[in-house]
């Protein structure tokens, strides 16, 4: 997870804008029928690179790129990067208008790893906490589905994690709780680890933070997987749990977060590179 050093500098970097949808795609070019490249998540801080007729080309804090219809977006001093703030740690969770499930629907429905600013304390064992929401409107959030000091995981820990997301569906672009692709599953799990690791398949495989494992027999649980047609061809990732098994967002057979076998043939097959984080 970036400190907030990091994330104070980045903002600075270019004009800051704070994403205002659950879940935002970023496409390859300024249109709805071009490609999704990556998403970005409610509350993101994401710097604006460019504006075309509609559309910004934004820049997320782990430096990838895509364009964003603009009324996704608030142009905004940085949201939730100083001072309190609460991580969702459910797999979902909704925001409330008042303390309440009961009398208005929610106002909407944000996705794990989502940053909200919290308006007051907590009170000690309260169920609701307060939240001021990127527009400035007041929400609330139960405090079962946050975090105020979320902690880095272990590779043990993040293994059992990863298991809380099995049958989410496969989304191609997307890094968020309402579906992954490969990478992005990876790349948020090492985010669990406290790990910047790059978005794609390819960049990660290439990354200096990991070094290769030569020999299949020598993989330990927490290494990552990499298939294609060769080491430069990368096209997916998992990550190892052990005793031949892996966990991945794949469009193999059932397109969802799941578990697959390493000795499948199949995969076997198309196993190029394997590393562990140094």
């Amino acid at each position: 997870m970036p400190s907030l050093a990091a994330v104070a500098l980045f903002a600075a970097a270019l004009p800051n804008a704070v994403v205002l949808q659950p879940v935002a795609n970023m496409y390859s070019r300024p249109s709805l029928d071009a490609d999704v490249v990556s998403q970005a998540i409610y509350g993101a801080n994401v710097a604006i690179v460019e504006e075309q007729s509609g559309w910004a080309r934004i820049r997320t804090a782990d430096e990838y790129t895509g364009w964003t219809p603009l009324p996704s977006l608030l142009k905004s001093r940085p949201y939730a990067a100083t001072g309190r703030a609460a991580e969702v740690q459910s797999l979902f969770a909704h925001i409330y208008r008042e303390a309440s499930v009961t009398r208005h629907a929610p106002l909407l429905t944000v996705p794990f790893e989502t940053r909200l600013e919290i308006v007051s304390p907590p009170e000690p064992d309260a169920r609701w906490l307060q939240v001021r929401l990127p527009d400035d409107r007041p929400g609330w959030i139960q405090a079962g589905d946050i975090s105020l000091n979320p902690k880095k995981l272990t590779i043990a820990e993040t293994l059992q994690f990863a298991q809380r997301f099995l049958g989410l569906p496969y989304t191609w672009g997307g890094t968020s709780s309402y579906g992954y692709d490969c990478s992005g599953f990876s790349q948020m799990l090492g985010r669990r680890r406290g790990l910047n690791m790059p978005r794609d398949a390819q960049p990660q495989a290439d990354w200096d933070g990991v070094v290769p494992v030569e020999n299949r027999q020598d993989l330990q649980p927490g290494d990552l997987l990499y298939f294609g047609s060769s080491p430069k061809k990368i096209t997916h990732t998992g990550v190892y749990l052990g005793d031949g098994r892996f966990i991945d967002a794949t469009t193999h057979e059932t397109p969802m977060v799941r578990i697959d076998d390493l000795n499948d043939p199949y995969w076997t097959r198309l196993l190029v590179a394997m590393r562990r984080v140094k």
